[in-house]
């Protein structure tokens, strides 16, 4: 179906908004692709959610060279992360789709307020048998 030509500069827009946000702030661009399509566009949830999948994938690949590149990336790590990740995306996703738009879409907003609020809180110090548990780590890098 043909988009107006204000629809696709609106998808671009938010595209290159997402991906600057990835590549700075190492977030997934759906903090950015979901809300923005749901409120701007008036996508579904499901749709703006599957649609931001699809985003991520070309992003975080550039995004990965890139760091990769500059040997900011523990590969081994990335890949246990990775696996655990696929799993997690299979599970969420169909459950995703079990669930009412109007109930998800809540459910994404109190996400992203409990993320806000607890980054904007203090990082607390850790304890002192916790700071010899990250030296020992460290030493084993």
């Amino acid at each position: 179906m043909p988009a107006d030509p204000l629809t696709i500069l609106t998808l671009l827009a938010i595209g290159v908004a997402a991906g600057f946000l990835a590549g700075l702030l190492g977030v997934g661009g759906g903090i950015l692709l979901v809300p923005a399509m749901v409120l701007l566009l008036g996508f579904d949830q499901h749709v703006a959610q599957g649609t931001s999948l699809v985003v991520i994938v070309p992003a975080a690949m550039i995004g990965t060279w890139t760091h990769y590149r500059r040997g900011t990336i523990r590969p081994r790590d990335a890949l246990l992360v990775a696996a655990g990740g696929v799993i997690g995306a299979a599970i969420g996703s169909l459950s995703a789709l079990s669930i009412d738009d109007t109930l998800l879409q809540r459910g994404f907003a109190v996400v992203l307020l409990v993320v806000a609020v607890r980054m904007l809180l203090p990082k607390r110090p850790p304890a002192d048998d916790e700071t010899a548990l990250i030296g020992k780590a460290h030493e084993l890098d």
